[in-house]
């Protein structure tokens, strides 16, 4: 079953600043507002590496899924890893066989079915894995709206792996990789998952913010020109890793 790492979600206590922010240092522009997560208390603002997105929600009402994961979290961080495949049906009766549930069934007949999985049955982060009328992944992507077609990325930016960090992280490897059906393997010591595109890296979390979606590598052209005026924009750093919306971003 093909699986692609398509989009993060970051969650913020507002879009601004952390949406221009974004879109200053990577090169970016908010490519579609979903009107549709007005019914979860919140408002979204998505923006394209290529054919992958960086999403930030932020809550509009009070005792949201979202706030609450905000306060927990101690302020903005990394929300959710979504990942696309090429046919949804089987995962349909894969996931309960790993004792999985469906949290909330994203269901557009024809177009887009997004299953958004239960986080006590993950554990790390929220996991979602859709599905897009076509499963291209330069095809229609139903997330960025009507009129997204894809484009043709060869060379361009892309969102190509997703930390998460845990104070157990072989765990939580083992965990996600029952889930989603996929090896780990240790590169240079970091239990790390392989997918068709992209990887997920497991690692201890150091920062005092618990279990959670802890930093991204987004791949794209002249990286260390980039890191050097994201630091003279005065943006922090941590290993060589930007601090942007609550994450680690890593430029490759």
């Amino acid at each position: 079953m093909t699986l692609r790492l398509r989009q993060i979600c970051l969650v913020a206590p507002s879009l601004e600043p952390t949406v221009g922010t974004l879109c200053t240092e990577l090169g970016t522009q908010v490519c579609y507002t979903d009107p549709n997560v007005a019914r979860y208390g919140l408002v979204n603002a998505l923006m394209p590496l290529g054919n992958s997105f960086l999403e930030v929600v932020a809550p509009t009402e009070p005792d949201t899924a979202a706030g609450r994961y905000l306060e927990r979290r101690g302020g903005a961080g990394g929300y959710m890893v979504i990942l696309d495949c090429d046919k949804i049906e089987p995962w349909l009766s894969y996931l309960p066989s790993v004792g999985v549930r469906v949290a909330n069934d994203l269901n557009y007949p024809g177009e887009y079915r997004g299953l958004q999985l239960h986080p006590r049955d993950t554990g790390g982060a929220l996991l979602e894995i859709n599905y897009s009328r076509g499963g291209a992944w330069d095809g229609p992507y139903h997330p960025a709206g009507p009129d997204w077609r894809g484009v043709a990325d060869r060379g361009a930016s892309r969102i190509v792996a997703a930390e998460l960090q845990s104070p157990d992280p072989e765990r939580l490897a083992s965990r996600w990789s029952q889930v989603l059906g996929r090896q780990v393997e240790e590169i240079a010591g970091v239990p790390t998952i392989d997918l068709d595109l992209g990887h997920l890296r497991f690692v201890p979390a150091t920062d005092g913010r618990g279990e959670g979606l802890g930093g991204i590598d987004v791949a794209m052209p002249a990286a260390e020109r980039a890191l050097q005026a994201a630091l003279d924009h005065g943006l922090a750093a941590e290993d060589g890793a930007l601090l942007m919306g609550g994450v680690r971003v890593r430029l490759v």
